[in-house]
């Protein structure tokens, strides 16, 4: 139709240069997240919800804390006001701002305890639990908390429950994945709720916004399977735009 080879088309497409954002918001309410395409090939994403710019992105082989850390900094150094941060529940990245407010991301904490019990749990110490967890993010921190409380105490004696190694003969807790989802939630807490203490500012109480984009990006992919990493990286740069 436009007497025009593939190879041509390509090359017009890699010739084309993607614009970044160059003017920002002064200030921001940060989502960040990261997704993947195979194990060592991911997009780290710093959105802000209040204008819903993509702020920052970096191409990463694997999620560090150190590579958020960097994100935010770079943020900052844009000479934007950073006034919450909404993330997942690594290990270590909830503690890494201590002055600005961060929100672990309530879907995120779902996901953990679904984990440990599954959506189908057998005990009924574990469908309670998980019943719980699944009004997280439709209650209150202290409705919650009491929640949490009135489950311990009915169940208190099932999660302390041990069982004796045939082998070694030491004892060990029956219900290990239960507590571990108990004491994720329990541990969490302080983080679960931040956006209700920082009501001013309008904070997210989930990266959805995020993982929303994410499938949306995904499903375009799809439909151009084949493409290389360089031309991969292209197409989500004009994606993203940032």
């Amino acid at each position: 139709m436009y007497n025009c080879s593939a190879k041509t088309i390509k090359r017009h497409l890699d010739k084309f240069e993607v614009t970044p954002l160059s003017e920002f918001a002064s200030h921001a309410n940060i989502l960040m997240d990261t997704t993947y395409w195979g194990k060592n090939f991911g997009v780290m994403v710093f959105k802000d919800s209040i204008s819903r710019d993509i702020l920052y992105k970096q191409y990463v082989t694997r999620e560090t804390n150190k590579l958020y850390y960097q994100g935010i900094e770079e943020i900052s150094r844009r000479g934007i006001q950073i006034q919450s941060i909404v993330c997942d529940g690594r290990k270590g990245l909830l503690q890494m701002f201590p002055n600005i407010p961060v929100q672990m991301c309530q879907f995120h904490q779902v996901q953990i305890v679904t984990r440990y019990l599954t959506k189908r749990p057998k005990s009924n110490a574990s469908k309670a639990l998980r019943a719980i967890s699944l009004i997280l993010s439709k209650t209150t921190k202290n409705e919650f908390i009491a929640s949490l409380d009135t489950w311990y105490k009915e169940w208190e004696w099932y999660l302390k429950e041990r069982s004796k190694s045939t082998i070694t003969g030491k004892s060990f807790y029956t219900h290990k994945r239960l507590r571990s989802a108990y004491f994720s939630l329990r541990r969490n807490i302080p983080y679960l709720f931040v956006f209700e203490d920082y009501a001013s500012l309008g904070m997210h109480n989930t990266t959805n916004a995020l993982d929303g984009i994410f499938s949306d990006l995904k499903q375009r992919l799809r439909s151009h399977n084949g493409l290389s990493l360089a031309r991969k990286k292209r197409f989500i740069d004009g994606f993203f735009k940032a």
